[in-house]
């Protein structure tokens, strides 16, 4: 009997999502397990996996449609079953989704089983393809599958980027005046900050520090474990909000409500945009425990691993620009807290220390707040602390 996979609902406040791409086309085998289509929702991109193993045969939108939660997405046939029939039966649910959810009307078309590799029909390209060609840069448009129904693997890819006619020699810029409109997790983006700064009263202070005991307490650590600055600034900002816990405090309505957990966001930067996955209890956790936890975070957040629970519930957020050889900004509020703290690089530069001129490992800090929540001195003796926990550890 076919089965019908339905928009999924990952929280309370999850009413729709929107269908990023298809992992597999009409007509093509899947097996329970295997992810079928991609979901974006304000928080995460998540791979629906096929409750079934069958044949897909019915598209009941396309890439780039927002379905309310609970609504058809696809039909999964069983063996043996009449997927002409189905993509019949279901044609006219495809009508009313579209009719419901402004899909455009080239759905409709996506209902009738096509053949894979047939002339206009959408390719069918692995996540893990996919990804690795970004990484190489190779032209996915210049790789023949070898998989299923012409599906790209990851073979392909690999073999195809030893071929200089599928890589991508320089990017394609485009045309001047051309409007794309704004969508995706770049939508959600532009939506949060727009928000964030309308609802906030946003105040930013700036300090330069001298953290060169942290980088000779890192040159000794790292013989022990691999660990990163911002995984040192993660673990000292979670023991300063214990010190500090209006740092952490939400405003709602006409109430301060002090936050049960030290939850720390860091945001990653991705190609499709921002995402801040959150460790949990970070104040409990030792330096060792935070830097293995914050890389199993942004390996999944690069591979689109993200789950919910990951990116939800922060009280406090993270955000480096270091690495990318930014000195000092000016960060905006994650729509619902209360600080976020900006990262420069840490520059060695000349400095006067101990009334002597010498070298010194130099780090600019930015902490925007809300002032309708705490004041510039306590939000200053906040940043004070997290400088001090970050030199010289808990005291």
């Amino acid at each position: 009997m076919a089965v019908e996979v339905t928009m999924p609902k990952f929280g309370l406040t999850m009413h729709e999502g929107t269908i990023q791409r298809f992992f597999k086309a009409p007509g093509e085998p899947v097996k329970a397990g295997e992810p079928i289509f991609e979901v974006e929702t304000e928080k995460v991109l998540y791979e629906v996996e096929s409750p079934a193993t069958g044949t897909l045969a019915v598209a009941l939108c396309e890439e780039g449609a927002t379905i309310e939660c609970g609504l058809g997405v696809v039909v999964i046939a069983e063996a043996g079953e009449d997927i002409a029939g189905l993509a019949t039966k279901y044609a006219s649910r495809a009508t009313q989704l579209v009719a419901s959810n402004h899909v455009p009307s080239a759905a409709l078309a996506r209902t009738a089983v096509q053949p894979e590799t047939s002339a206009g029909a959408r390719r069918a390209i692995s996540p893990v393809a996919r990804k690795l060609a970004t990484e190489l840069g190779v032209n996915l448009d210049n790789v023949q599958g070898t998989g299923p129904g012409g599906r790209v693997t990851k073979e392909d890819v690999e073999r195809a980027a030893k071929s200089p006619a599928a890589t991508v020699s320089a990017p394609i810029a485009a045309p001047a005046g051309q409007r794309t409109p704004i969508r995706g997790v770049r939508k959600l983006i532009a939506e949060r900050m727009h928000q964030s700064l309308q609802a906030t009263a946003q105040l930013t202070i700036t300090s330069e520090v001298d953290v060169t005991p942290a980088t000779e307490l890192r040159a000794r650590l790292t013989r022990e474990f691999d660990f990163t600055y911002t995984d040192m600034i993660v673990h000292a900002c979670a023991r300063a909000l214990l010190r500090h816990p209006r740092m952490s405090t939400k405003l709602d309505g006409a109430d301060l409500v002090a936050a049960s957990e030290i939850n720390i966001g860091l945001a990653v930067a991705l190609d499709e945009g921002l995402i801040v996955p959150v460790i949990r209890n970070a104040d409990r956790k030792a330096l060792r425990e935070i830097a293995v936890e914050s890389r199993a975070l942004a390996d999944k957040a690069h591979a689109s691993r993200l789950r919910l629970e990951d990116v939800t519930g922060g009280t406090f957020t993270i955000s480096n620009l270091g690495t990318y050889g930014v000195d000092g900004f000016t960060p905006i509020l994650n729509h619902g807290e209360t600080g976020i703290l900006g990262v420069g690089r840490i520059l060695e530069k000349p400095a006067i220390y101990r009334g002597e001129i010498t070298r010194r490992a130099m780090l600019t800090l930015s902490l925007t707040f809300d002032h309708r929540v705490i004041d510039g001195a306590p939000a200053a003796e906040f940043l004070q602390s997290v400088v001090e926990i970050l030199n010289y550890g808990e005291r």
